[in-house]
């Protein structure tokens, strides 16, 4: 199974929808609610950093008997250090994110503890790539 979602960049009325969908397809396949919950705040996450930092992206869901793979591309101004980025607290995010509430530095530190499987790729002025994956 394959679907598709694109984010627009800033755009924080919607963030969040595709993680949302990703949450209705995992309960239609009737996936275990723990993997459920898991995928869907590794999702949401990832989304969220696409809106507050990106021009623009795509996430990609495949989902097949033995996994669950999203992928997330951006485009946006990329990750200068993955390592210091999955920092507890360590946020890039301007002060009118943080005023929305986003941008607490949790962001990719949550993906990780929540994803079976994690690999973030970058190129500055670019954007990046985040897999997440998750075993059924």
């Amino acid at each position: 199974m394959h679907h598709e979602y694109n984010i627009v960049g800033g755009d924080f009325t919607r963030a969040g929808y595709a993680s949302s969908q990703v949450k209705k397809i995992l309960r239609n396949l009737d996936v275990d609610t723990a993997i459920i919950k898991r995928t869907v705040i590794a999702a949401y996450e990832a989304e969220v950093n696409i809106v507050a930092h990106a021009y623009n992206g795509i996430i990609t869901l495949d989902i097949d008997a033995d996994s669950i793979r999203i992928v997330l591309d951006d485009m946006g101004p990329g990750i200068e250090d993955i390592e210091q980025a999955m920092q507890e607290g360590y946020s890039t995010a301007s002060d009118k994110v943080r005023e929305m509430g986003f941008g607490a530095g949790m962001g990719l530190s949550n993906i990780k503890r929540n994803a079976d499987e994690l690999r973030i790729n970058s190129e500055v002025g670019r954007g990046t790539q985040v897999e997440i994956v998750m075993y059924r």
